[in-house]
């Protein structure tokens, strides 16, 4: 039987997490999220209405039946990152928060150096981080000293629906650190959700891969699927692979 994923002492069935941008619209936005069966949703702190002054995506997440995970999405800098935490958490979102600190405009790749900078105080002012890395091992195992709760490195660039580009150092990276790996960026269909979890990863992030889908509703429920194939098929175990072929019915024991 297979465990839990835990993250921060929180454990949740459903190993799926899923973003709430790019939707054609709220009633969408929704369908999907419950389609998907996700229990995490993450959350643009900078792209929403907190004080719910006008309709903002928070009036369409039921707060009881997701947990709602602030990320620091649109963040350059440290001190933005930061702060963005610290407003996340003043409105009652949650103390368990998705880094991310971007360095570049064009790729949205992480600024690592300042990502780590970031989760070192994040956590000593008790955070729970979870850092969008890229999938640089000695980063990851950097993080995990840092006290993050889990690593998040990117398959590919956020958005570009390219799958996982080096499989081979998502492998490496569960086998660096303890703490879960959860693929985030650049799954872009549900046969990349069961690559990640075929691997071994712990989870699988995924926005735009659903949100931009022809139809957001079926893609989720794809994805929910291959995220729960991938891991079944990553606990059973994989056949080697082989050069030459093996009869599925060999000649030993044959009567004639």
């Amino acid at each position: 039987m297979d465990t839990p994923l835990t993250l921060g002492g929180k454990t949740f069935r459903s190993r799926l997490l899923v973003g709430t941008g790019k939707y054609p619209d709220y009633p969408t936005m929704a369908r999907a999220l419950a389609a998907s069966g996700a229990e995490i949703v993450t959350v643009a702190v900078r792209r929403v209405e907190l004080n719910r002054r006008k309709e903002s995506l928070l009036d369409h997440v039921d707060p009881k039946k997701y947990f709602l995970l602030p990320n620091t999405a649109a963040c350059y800098t440290v001190e933005d990152a930061v702060r963005t935490c610290f407003l996340a958490r003043e409105a009652g979102m949650s103390n368990m928060v998705k880094l991310e600190v971007i360095g570049d405009e064009k790729t949205l790749f992480p600024d690592t150096e300042g990502l780590l900078r970031a989760a070192k105080h994040l956590v000593k002012e008790g955070f729970i981080v979870l850092p969008y890395t890229n999938d640089d091992p000695i980063m990851a195992k950097k993080l995990e000293d840092a006290g993050c709760a889990a690593v998040m490195p990117l398959a590919a660039p956020i958005g570009s629906g390219l799958g996982i580009r080096n499989p081979f150092n998502i492998k490496i990276i569960l086998e660096t650190v303890k703490v879960p790996v959860i693929v985030d960026a650049g799954v872009g269909t549900a046969s990349d959700a069961a690559v990640a979890m075929e691997l071994g990863c712990h989870g699988v992030l995924m926005n735009t891969g659903i949100a931009g889908a022809k139809d957001p509703v079926l893609m989720a429920e794809a994805m929910r699927e291959a995220v729960s194939a991938g891991r079944k098929a990553f606990l059973a175990g994989r056949i080697a692979k082989k050069l030459y072929a093996t009869a599925s019915s060999p000649l030993d024991g044959t009567f004639f």
